[in-house]
């Protein structure tokens, strides 16, 4: 039966994705006079991962790009050369095009096979250039190398598929000359010459076998040799040839470069070292390492566990689209409802005489809030997946501009909106971009302001009651208000000097407006802030600006934590119902008739503390016969957005409640001032308030209100 293995391609995609980000976290964080020997064997393990996947499934692109960088990461990570700054570039180099390979196979997106063969030149090039070996310097130099004798193993093994003794075998043939005994139903044995260890040849074992399943003896002595070509052609003996195998996939890499995808450069057993049967639990007493270097055995257990994630992950997670998981809110969505709903009209019922069926209802009730809260944390996401996108771009951007730049971050673990997460990551961008380029000096400037040369930029992010708060903050020059308020009075001169500095620094989200005096490829042409704002806004949430001269910016957004799931408060207008935002109600009162003022030109308003606000009638604003018209009759809602305040007129407060959110323009249309809908209890369908926008309508209407009154 032939299997069609395009439907492992998105799995494969997924898990490329994976290694590719892990690559680059632990490139960025290498300390070049001290890099970390895991490390280094991490990203080399994630790159001989990709490229065996990517031979698995015919991407020869992707194989023989990674085949390039596993060589020059081997080389270096056995010590062969030193890592320096220039190998660093060139292995980000290389993930992002091994991104855009990614892409090109995933998206159909085009693949610059210009910038691929430079990638693999300057590989080849680097990987030419090693420093050589300690060992092989003693060689050039007319030393002697010290002889590696060859051991003969017999391997016993358990009856086994035959894919998994054949996979087996061809790992272990890479360590020397392997030839197949037959023993009997029960097993069968390997037979291997080699130079290598017990140990290595246990940890090839432990990949397919427990280590109680198999056995591996010492047998006498061979001497040291070499294998002949023949014999290489030849498959170990017993395999077929390997070169027509080759000229289906990516070329093998030789045994010294290939690593074996999960092992360090290995010692080999000492000479006197006596022929004793070794399980895959003891195999590791025979070794000769310092004790330093910790227990081979230890190693082991270190390494099945970095080279295995996919074993492990599938014990504890799974992957779902995300489409099913919100089929799945949605359906839970539904059940609240409808949950809501039978509530509703048991309410009715005498308590005594359905005092069964009432106590059922109340545990559904707080079966369905558990469930609705479980089904919702499934779309949580970490921080983390917005943060760590960052390291890269500070670097590459301070790089470019000559700047030095420490980056750090807090609360990556706190959790997010999956969709508020997709959509965070454009507006942070732009402004750790900004804090860069705009917020963090020159080093010679900050070492002249006695300033560390080095810059710090940090994002946090932390939960806040019902939301989550992400900061932007660096320790550069801070806003400068002179400038600002100049570059604001040339659109608009009546801006006074008095203006407070939470105002003034709001100046700079207008459209077009920048301070920088040249355009660059980074900023300059007054596009951005004011599609941040816009964006943060349409996630119901605000931004805040602290700064100060010569001490720093911090730029706090504030978000909810799912927009799935809405506390509101029910409002009447006339015969409707709507939803206002929790978040933005601040109280309600019902004002006496000497608060309310005409004011010409700006319509009414309403007096509380001491300050007035704009009165904002909703039966006006959706067109609806309400029941009062006097608002020292009905109710006055105070809401806050942006740092604006209003007053919004209803008629009466119903109550607070959690509310499902449902999308109502792609079941009708955008609708201006109603941001959602939801289903009440009794079945009808609610309209929740764009607080938001009536607070920016709310002068137009306050006009009109005015003429009408004059």
């Amino acid at each position: 039966m032939t299997i069609d293995i395009s439907q492992f391609f998105q799995a494969f995609f997924d898990e490329t994705d994976e290694l590719l980000a892990r690559m680059e976290k632990l490139l960025l964080a290498i300390d070049l006079a001290a890099p970390d020997t895991e490390d280094l064997n991490a990203i080399f393990r994630a790159a001989h991962s990709i490229k065996g996947s990517a031979g698995t499934f015919n991407f020869i692109d992707l194989s023989d790009l990674t085949h390039l960088l596993e060589s020059l990461l081997d080389k270096i990570r056995k010590g062969e050369m030193a890592i320096k700054a220039e190998h660093i570039d060139a292995f980000l180099a290389a993930k992002d095009v091994l991104k855009m390979q990614l892409n090109g196979h995933r998206h159909g997106e085009t693949v610059d096979q210009e910038t691929v063969a430079d990638i693999s030149m300057l590989l080849q090039s680097l990987s030419q250039h090693a420093a050589l070996h300690p060992l092989a310097a003693a060689t050039e130099s007319g030393g002697e190398p010290a002889a590696s004798a060859m051991h003969r193993y017999r391997i016993v093994l358990p009856q086994i598929a035959e894919d998994d003794f054949n996979a087996l075998a061809a790992e272990l043939g890479l360590l020397g000359t392997i030839s197949k005994e037959s023993i009997d139903d029960n097993g069968s044995a390997l037979v291997l010459d080699t130079g290598k260890s017990a140990d290595d040849i246990a940890a090839i074992c432990l990949f397919v076998l427990e280590p109680d399943h198999f056995e591996i003896t010492r047998q006498a002595e061979t001497p040291l040799s070499t294998v002949s070509a023949e014999e290489e052609q030849q498959g170990y003996g017993f395999f077929e040839p390997l070169e027509p195998v080759a000229q289906t996939g990516p070329a093998m890499p030789p045994a010294e470069e290939l690593g074996y995808g999960f092992f360090e450069t290995f010692k080999p057993y000492a000479e006197a070292a006596d022929a004793a049967p070794i399980s895959g639990s003891t195999a590791s007493s025979m070794t000769d390492q310092p004790a330093d270097e910790g227990s081979a055995q230890e190693k082991t257990a270190v390494r099945q566990q970095a080279d295995k994630p996919a074993g492990n992950a599938e014990s504890s997670s799974i992957r779902v689209g995300i489409e099913k998981v919100d089929e799945l809110i949605n359906l839970v969505g539904e059940l609240v409802i409808t949950q809501a709903m039978i509530e509703q009209r048991t309410n009715a019922l005498d308590a005594a005489a359905h005092e069964r069926l009432l106590n059922g209802i109340t545990q559904l009730t707080r079966n369905t809030r558990d469930l609705q809260e479980a089904v919702m944390s499934i779309r949580m996401m970490p921080m983390n997946y917005v943060f760590s996108r960052f390291p890269r771009m500070v670097r590459d951007l301070a790089a470019k501009l000559g700047k030095k730049v420490e980056f750090v971050t807090h609360g990556a673990a706190t959790e997010l909106d999956k969709g508020l997460i997709e959509r965070i990551v454009d507006p942070l961008t732009h402004l750790v971009r900004n804090s860069i380029d705009h917020g963090i000096e020159m080093p010679a400037a900050r070492a002249a302001a006695g300033k560390h040369e080095t810059g710090k930029l940090s994002l946090s992010a932390r939960h806040q009651g019902g939301n989550i708060q992400i900061e932007v903050t660096d320790d550069g020059g801070g806003l400068n208000r002179e400038k600002i308020l100049a570059k604001a009075r040339q659109r608009d001169p009546s801006i006074p000097d008095s203006m407070p500095d939470a105002d003034v620094w709001q100046l700079i989200f207008a459209p077009g407006f920048s301070t920088a005096e040249t355009v660059t490829d980074v900023s300059g042409r007054g596009v951005g802030m004011d599609v941040v704002k816009r964006n943060i806004a349409a996630m119901g949430g605000s931004l805040d600006i602290r700064s100060a001269s010569g001490g720093g910016t911090t730029i706090s957004i504030s978000l909810p934590l799912t927009l799935a799931i809405l506390d509101g408060m029910s409002v009447r207008v006339g015969g409707e119902i709507y939803i206002l935002p929790l978040g933005y109600v601040i109280e309600s009162l019902q004002p006496a008739s000497a608060s309310i003022k005409q004011i010409a030109g700006q319509g009414r308003v309403v007096k509380v503390r001491g300050e007035y606000l704009p009165l904002i009638p909703l039966y006006q604003m959706f067109g609806i016969e309400p029941r009062f018209t006097d608002p020292s009759e009905g109710i006055v809602v105070i809401v806050e957005s942006d740092g604006k305040k209003g007053a919004l007129l209803v008629d009466e407060l119903v109550g607070q409640q959690q509310v499902v959110v449902k999308n109502i323009e792609s079941n009708y249309r955008k609708v201006a001032g109603i941001s959602g809908a939801t289903i009440l209890g009794d079945g009808g369908v609610s309209l929740i308030v764009d607080v938001s926008a009536l607070l920016r309508s709310s002068r137009k209407v306050n006009d009109d209100d005015a003429l009408i009154a004059s």
